[in-house]
C-alpha cells in the first residue's frame, strides 16, 4: 500500500502505517492540479480539509482503495463517486466527539453566566453585578439537532444538570438514556437551548433561517459546533436583535472557507460578522470544538484502526 498524506496529522498515523508495511508520502503544499498528476500512483489518501477530493481528482486515482478523512465528516469528498469506484471511506467522528461535547457545555455556561462580558468589564475597571446577573442551566430543556456522535456526547455532558434533553434526527431509534428522540414539533414547542450537531448536506445548508428560528415558541439560546453554512448569519443577527435568540455560541461560521483554515477570502468584514464580534451575548471560537490535544490523537488512531481492520 502506498499512501499519500495531504495534511499533517498526529505522527502516530504515519508511524503505525509504517508498521503495517505501508509506504507513506507526505505532500502538504502541492496544488490540486499537481496532486491530480500523481494520484494514480497511490492506494490510499489521508486528508483533513486542504482540498476537495472531487470527481475530477478521483477519476485520476485509478488505483485508489481508501480515503481516510481525519475529521468527523466527509463533505470535502465526492462520496457518491467514491462509492461507485468502491473506494473505502473512513472518517473519525468518534475521535473528537468528547471534545465537541465539552466545548458545547463550556460555551453554554459562558453564555448563561455572561462570563465573557463580565471578564471584559472587570478588566476595564467596571464593576456591574446587576448587569451581569446570569441564568442557571437547571430547569431548562435542551434540544439537540442531529443525535450522532457529537450530539450524544453533549447529552452525556448535561447529565450532571437538572435538565431535560430532547433530540431530533432523520434516523429513527437513536434516542437513549441521555436524550429522548422527538419530532421537530416538540423541539419547536419546548426548547430553551438549541444545539446543532448535523453534517453539511443539501438538507442542512441554510437550515437555520428566519422561518426556522421564528418557529420556536420560546426565546432560545443557540449553539453551533457543526457547520457554519447550516446557519444564515443575517437571519441569526436579526433574531439576536429582537432577542428571539437570547445568545449564541458559534464555533463555526458561514464565512469559513472550505478548508476550515481561514475565515473569509478577502479583507472586507461582512456586516453581520461585525455585529457578532461586538455582541455581548455571542461567544465565538475558530472551529476548534473538536480540536484538542487529546482529540488529535484519537482522530488519527481511529483512522488507523479502521483502515487496518479493512485491509490488514
Amino acid at each position: 500500500m502506498r499512501v499519500l498524506h495531504l495534511d499533517s496529522n498526529h505522527p502516530l498515523l504515519i508511524e503505525q502505517f509504517d508498521g503495517l508495511g505501508f509506504v507513506n508520502d507526505e505532500n502538504y503544499t502541492a496544488s490540486k492540479a499537481a496532486i491530480e498528476e500523481i494520484v494514480k500512483d497511490y492506494d490510499g489518501i489521508i486528508i483533513r480539509s486542504r482540498m476537495p477530493l472531487d470527481r475530477s481528482l478521483l477519476e485520476k486515482a485509478v488505483n485508489l482503495k481508501f480515503i481516510g478523512r481525519v475529521g468527523a465528516g466527509l463533505e470535502n469528498i465526492d462520496v457518491e463517486f467514491a462509492k461507485e469506484k468502491d473506494i473505502f471511506l473512513a472518517a473519525a467522528p468518534e475521535g473528537n466527539r468528547n471534545a465537541v461535547g465539552e466545548q458545547c457545555l463550556g460555551m453554554l455556561l459562558n453564555l448563561l453566566q455572561k462570563a465573557n462580558k463580565s471578564d471584559r468589564e472587570v478588566r476595564q475597571g467596571k464593576w456591574d453585578r446587576e448587569g451581569n446577573r446570569g441564568e442557571e442551566l437547571d430547569g431548562k430543556i435542551v434540544g439537540i439537532i442531529g443525535y450522532g456522535n457529537t450530539g450524544k456526547a453533549f447529552a452525556r455532558k448535561l447529565m450532571g444538570f437538572d435538565v431535560e434533553v430532547i433530540c431530533y434526527d432523520i434516523i429513527g431509534g437513536v434516542g437513549d438514556d441521555y436524550g429522548r428522540q422527538v419530532g421537530m414539533m416538540e423541539i419547536f414547542q419546548k426548547t430553551d437551548v438549541l444545539s446543532l450537531h448535523v453534517p453539511e448536506t443539501q438538507e442542512t445548508i441554510a437550515m437555520v433561517n428566519s422561518e426556522y428560528l421564528s418557529s420556536f415558541q420560546k426565546d432560545i439560546w443557540l449553539l453551533n459546533t457543526a457547520r457554519g453554512k447550516c446557519v444564515i448569519t443575517k437571519d441569526l443577527v436579526a433574531a439576536l436583535r429582537t432577542k428571539k435568540v437570547k445568545g449564541a455560541g458559534l464555533d463555526v461560521l458561514e464565512y469559513e472557507k472550505s478548508s476550515f483554515e481561514h475565515l473569509y477570502d478577502n479583507d472586507e468584514i461582512p456586516t453581520e460578522f461585525k455585529y457578532l464580534i461586538n455582541a455581548d451575548n455571542v461567544v465565538l471560537s475558530p472551529h476548534v470544538a473538536g480540536w484538542t490535544v487529546e482529540s488529535k490523537i484519537k482522530l488519527a488512531q481511529t483512522i488507523v484502526d479502521k483502515i487496518r481492520d479493512r485491509f490488514c
